[in-house]
Order: structure tokens, then sequence, then C-alpha cells
């Protein structure tokens, strides 16, 4: 197991430490699980608020906030946080051991002779790996990967196992891919020989001349998918490729687990797509957009830089720069928690109009 003193985690992670800074620090744990640190060190916790540090036991370590009391908690010593999360980043990161793959090519793995296989690289059991494919140095392929023809990774790539990279897929450095992932499957694109359905309610917003039988022919997929570098796709999620032109996924965006990002989008850099959101065909994402979970984008649709987009929230129009947005449709979110008070108050308004035409009815009789 990693270790490292308090002193050394300190300057790592750019923070005060307090105490005995010469203590080892073998892992992190949550307060309860704390206890008194020896000689040979121990886990260190995140106490950062009193609320948490009440569980901490005496003579344990902890990472605290500033302005909190060390001594009152019994701690033998401490790093104190100027930005938590930020800290908590570093943490975890000291501490996360990675994939457990062994140097070089396995030798149950299917290389082509063609392909080219940057320096360090690590290649897990059961891999494919097709013609021309270039991987650069210090990446990591898990078991059970497979990377298409003519697909390119960056250097220190992390492939996680069972992730699926189809041809003529380009990411750039520092890729991450958790299980089951999957970059490169043609688009959910078809057509009929006549006017379909959808097409006709899209044209006259939902009234039906005729209905009959229709067959969908497929509209393949000749574009690829061209992501950018420091880019994270969570389990199960997908980008598929585009039918012309490639789909786009910019640098520093983060996509979480079953996430489907659909055929011909762009998406910007530092966008965050939490889990199950939906992004439909050719729309375009600005850079720095934060689409919340569950949130659907329909297709054709331009965000602006800087949107933020609240849960569930269903986006069916254009979005300005900037614009935070809640709700089905979106709408600002200010707005949507005024409808949603007002609709709180529907059942007494309900009542009150109810007395009313009871009112009314009575001095109609009477009149």
């Amino acid at each position: 197991m990693k270790s490292v003193n308090i002193g050394e985690l300190a300057k790592a992670l750019d923070a005060r430490s307090w105490g005995d800074t010469s203590l080892p620090v073998t892992g992190a744990a949550e307060p309860a699980a704390t206890g008194p640190v020896g000689p040979e060190g121990g886990v260190i916790a995140m106490a950062m608020s009193p609320k948490y540090a009440e569980a901490l036991k005496p003579g344990s370590m902890a990472i605290l906030a500033e302005g909190m009391d060390p001594e009152a908690y019994g701690l033998k010593a401490a790093i104190f946080a100027p930005r938590p999360r930020l800290l908590m980043a570093g943490l975890t990161r000291t501490f996360d051991p990675g994939l457990d793959i062994a140097p070089g090519i396995h030798p149950s793995a299917v290389v082509d002779p063609s392909a080219q296989i940057g320096a360090d690289v690590a290649i897990g059991p059961l891999v494919v790996i097709g013609a021309n494919v270039r991987i650069g140095a210090g990446s990591r392929i898990a078991a059970h990967v497979s990377i298409g023809r003519d697909s390119v990774l960056g250097e220190n790539c992390v492939i996680h196992p069972g992730a699926r990279i189809a041809h003529g897929v380009t990411a750039g450095d520092r890729f991450v891919m958790q299980p089951g992932a999957s970059v490169g499957g043609d688009g959910f694109s078809f057509v009929t020989p006549e006017e379909s359905g959808i097409e006709e309610i899209r044209r006259t917003l939902g009234a039906r001349a005729d209905i009959h039988a229709q067959h969908w022919t497929r509209i393949h997929s000749l574009g690829g998918v061209e992501i950018g570098d420091d880019v994270e796709m969570g389990a199960n999620s997908t980008v598929d490729r585009g039918t012309i032109r490639s789909t786009r996924v910019g640098s520093g965006t983060k996509i979480d687990n079953l996430v489907q990002v659909g055929h011909n989008v762009e998406i910007g850099s530092d966008c965050l797509l939490c889990g199950l959101v939906g992004v439909a065909g050719s729309s375009r994402i600005g850079d720095r957009v934060v689409l919340a979970g569950q949130v659907g984008v329909s297709d054709n649709i331009v965000i602006g830089d800087d949107v933020i987009a609240g849960g569930a929230t269903k986006i069916f129009s254009r979005v300005p720069a900037g614009r935070v947005i809640l709700g089905h449709p979106a709408v600002k979110m200010e707005t949507q928690m005024e409808i949603q008070k007002a609709m709180r108050r529907l059942p007494r308004f309900a009542q009150q109009l109810a007395k009313l035409q009871e009112t009314v009815t009575r001095l109609l009789e009477k009149g």
C-alpha cells in the first residue's frame, strides 16, 4: 500500500499541515473509521465540518477546514483544506492504485501487425487491436477491450475492461473510458421512401392525414469521432459516429455513466454531462456547459457557452449562452420555480373558485 507522511501529503496538496508531520498516511477513510495512529501510520479522514469531525477518534489524523481546531478533537496531525473538494481530488489521486495491468502485451491479446504501439503501453488479456491503430506512450488497455482499424489514442490513456472503440476514432491524451463505454458505433439514422409519420407531424404539428405501413432504410455512418485531451467517459456511455463529418467532444469534457451522444453532435470543452443525459443528433453544445442527470436535448439544438441545465430538464429550442434552465420544457430556472409555486397553489385556487361559483349561483338564484 502506498504511504506518504503528513508533511509530504500536505505539500503535494498545496495545503497547510499541523501536528506530527512525520506520521505515515496509508490511505483515506470516513471519520468514524479512524483510530489512534501509531509509528507505522494509518488512514486520514475527511472531516471538513464539525458535523463530520465529531466522529473522529482521539489520536487520529484528519483533513479539516480552515478555522477548525485539531486539538479540540484530540488529533495527532491534521491538514487544512482551503478548498475541500479540490483537496479531495488530490487525496484520492494519491491513493488510487489504478488499473492492475502487467507491463507489455498479454500473450492472449490480438494485435494487428500494422498497429503502432507506443513506449510503456500495457495491453491486458483478450484485447483486440485492429489494423493501423496507433496507441500513445504510457497508455493502459484493460482486458476484453477492442479498438477498431485506423483509430488513434494519445498518450497516457486508460481504457477500462470491456470498453469498445470502433474504427476511425481519434482521441487525445489522457482519455479515460470506464467499463462498457462505447465510442464510434453507428448513428441512429434511418429514412423511409416516402414522407414518414415523424416528418409529417413535424410539418403539421400533430395532424395525421394518412396512416399507412412504412419501412425504414439505414443511412450509413461514414464519419468518425474526434475526442480532445483529458476527456472521460463513464460506464456504459456511448458516443455515436457521424454520418458524413465526425462527432466531436472537446478537451476536458466529462461524460457520466449511461449518457447517449448522438451522431454529428458537437460538444465543447470542459463540459459535464451527468448520468442518463441524452443528446440527439446534430446538436451543438458550447464550452463549460453542465447538463445534470436525465437532461434531454432534442436534435439540431444549439446550446451556448456556460449554460447550466438542472436535472431532468428537456431542451427543445436554442439556449443562449450563460443561461440557467430547468423544467419540461426548459425555461429560465427562476421562471420554473415560479411555475412550481403556482402549481402547488392550484388545489387552494380550485377550492376558492368552487366557493366563488357557489356564491355566484346563490346570488343569481336570489336575483
